[in-house]
Order: structure tokens, then C-alpha cells, then sequence
């Protein structure tokens, strides 16, 4: 008995140093969100890659090294934003975040018309504007309505090899950002 006292009370102190050192690491963490390194090193609409250079040396190994990704934040206050590319590639994929960092909505080129990248991301209410009459030029984009705000733009292109650099470097280097000016 005297064994299970000591146990539980070793266990809650051990609780106890765990929650004040996760509490003590926190400010330190929140400060280095990828809301906020985006936002420290390229204003909303610029399309960042998400290589070490780009963060400032301090971006994390890539879950997938196969994947090379790009971001740029957006506010839908300014107006639905648009990402596209002219340039096609065998596969793309793009997500969309929350300033949180929570996915809200994910597509890749698969569902996409001719598997060319863009898409028009937009409010419930800039989409009912949309509805009545559709501009030409936003002709063939995926529309994607959201309850965001502000957001990030997460795309992600596939380069089996370093053959493929040359391709993917033109993809991204050639994806725009943009509000889109609605009448």
C-alpha cells in the first residue's frame, strides 16, 4: 500500500514538473509559427519557398523530400485570392491553412481542370458575388469558399529526382498570389 502512495505521489510530481516546463517553452514556441516566420521574412500575396534558406536557416527537414513546398499568406478582406500557375507539372498539391497553422480545406491536381493550378479562394460572400456572373478571365478556376479570414496558401510540387529541379523550380517560380478584383 505504502508502494502505491509512493507511486501516485512520484507521478503527480513528475506531472507536475512536466506541465510548468511545457508552460515555461510556450511563448518560445508560439513565437516561431510558420504564420510568423512567413509573416518576418514576405508580406501577404508573395509566394516563399519553404527551404532553410528562405526561413532564415531555421525551417524544419521536410516530412517528404520528394515534395517541394512554396506558401504565401492572404487576407480576404482585400479581395478572393487567386494562385496560379501557366506551367504544368505530373503532380501538385495545395492546402489551405488557418493563421493557426489548421488545415482547412486540401486539392491536388487531380480535381482540377486540365490539372492546371488555380484556384480562387474566396468568402461566402465574395462567393454569392461570384455567382452572379462568373468574370472570364476566373473562366476555368476551382472556386474554394471558406469561413477564413486571413489564411496561408500551402502548395506542393512532386520532384522524383533532381532531373525534375528544373521543372519545378519554373512551376513555382512562375505561381502568382493575388487578390482578385471583383466588379
Amino acid at each position: 500500500m505504502l508502494r502505491l502512495l509512493y507511486a501516485i505521489v512520484l507521478g503527480l510530481v513528475g506531472a507536475g514538473i512536466v506541465h510548468i516546463a511545457v508552460l515555461l517553452m510556450l511563448p518560445s514556441y508560439s513565437e516561431r509559427d510558420i504564420w510568423s516566420r512567413l509573416s518576418a521574412v514576405a508580406g501577404p500575396y508573395a509566394v516563399v519557398r519553404l527551404d532553410s534558406n528562405a526561413l532564415g536557416g531555421r525551417s524544419p527537414a521536410p516530412a517528404n523530400p520528394f515534395l517541394v513546398p512554396a506558401a504565401c499568406r492572404f487576407d480576404l478582406a482585400d479581395g478572393p485570392v487567386r494562385v496560379q500557375s501557366p506551367d504544368t507539372i505530373p503532380f501538385w498539391s495545395l492546402a489551405i491553412y488557418d493563421n493557426n497553422g489548421l488545415n482547412v480545406f486540401s486539392i491536388t491536381d487531380r480535381t482540377a481542370t486540365d490539372r492546371v493550378l488555380d484556384i480562387v479562394t474566396l468568402s461566402t460572400e465574395q462567393m454569392q458575388q461570384v455567382r452572379s456572373g462568373v468574370p472570364d478571365e476566373l473562366g476555368r478556376s476551382v472556386f474554394i469558399e471558406t469561413g477564413l479570414e486571413e489564411g496561408i496558401v500551402l502548395v506542393r510540387v512532386f520532384a522524383p529526382d533532381e532531373t525534375w529541379r528544373g521543372v519545378v523550380d519554373a512551376f513555382l517560380n512562375e505561381m502568382s498570389c493575388s487578390p482578385v478584383v471583383l466588379d
